[in-house]
């Protein structure tokens, strides 16, 4: 089983945490994701807390830790203690990890369109865990190339960043999921906009998602929760997945 539940970000530019264990968390602009598997293994990928933000989320525990790239703002393994008294495994490169029964692929891409001259590489990560594949995509800066295709093809749960700026936009987000095919998409690393002060210089990147892909943008939940065996059965057309901040 492996469930999703939401937590609001307060940071200013945090990224996203993943975690595969028990309790795992998901860390994005603009949410934090509890994913919680049968396995208890925790995978997680770690932004460097600002000041004021160790108390709202708590202490950070994780088996595993994988960094996409070394942003300041992503790569803070420092701040990751390990599980029963054990340091966390660290995985930041392409190639493939077998952790326990865990199965990690890490497949070499680019934070930029321009082949990583303007914001370095970036990895995507493919975690097999409970008979499911879930595919993170890290900040990546492009739509994917056919030899990356190959590794994320089996993906059944896409995690998809969607903000724009200094990664992919909503309308190479959607051509991605064309790519890709995955069964569930959750959209991630987005700042929304202030109702306040959202105009058409300043769209919300989740507004515009939602729009792109034709879905209600209200239609929110809390917590989302998938088996293999419900994964098999649900119906063939694609689900996004909206989790609400709490």
């Amino acid at each position: 089983m492996v469930q999703y539940s939401s937590g609001e970000d307060s940071g200013p530019r945090p990224n996203l945490c993943e975690e595969a264990t028990q309790h795992g968390n998901y860390l994005a602009r603009p949410l934090l994701f509890s994913v919680t598997w049968q396995k208890r293994y925790r995978y997680h990928r770690p932004f460097r807390a600002q000041e004021g933000e160790e108390s709202k989320l708590g202490k950070t525990n994780a088996s595993i830790v994988t960094v996409s790239h070394n942003h300041a703002g992503h790569a803070y393994v420092e701040g990751v203690a390990g599980v029963a008294g054990k340091t966390p495994r660290v995985v930041h490169s392409p190639g493939e990890y077998e952790i326990s029964d865990v199965l990690i692929t890490g497949v070499a891409s680019y934070h930029d369109s321009k082949r990583g001259q303007e914001q370095g590489r970036n990895t995507i990560f493919i975690i097999h865990i409970d008979d499911i594949a879930v595919c993170h995509l890290g900040d990546l800066g492009h739509t994917l190339q056919e030899e990356q295709l190959e590794d994320v093809a089996d993906a059944d749960i896409l995690l998809l960043p969607i903000g724009g700026k200094h990664g992919i936009n909503v309308s190479q987000a959607a051509e991605i999921i064309g790519q890709v095919e995955p069964r569930i998409v959750i959209p991630m690393h987005y700042r929304p906009v202030p109702p306040d002060t959202a105009d058409a210089d300043t769209p919300n990147p989740l507004d515009k998602f939602c729009r792109e892909m034709g879905i209600d943008k209200n239609n929110v939940q809390p917590k989302f929760t998938i088996t293999r065996s419900t994964l098999t059965t649900a119906p063939p057309e694609l689900q996004i997945i909206l989790l609400s901040p709490r």
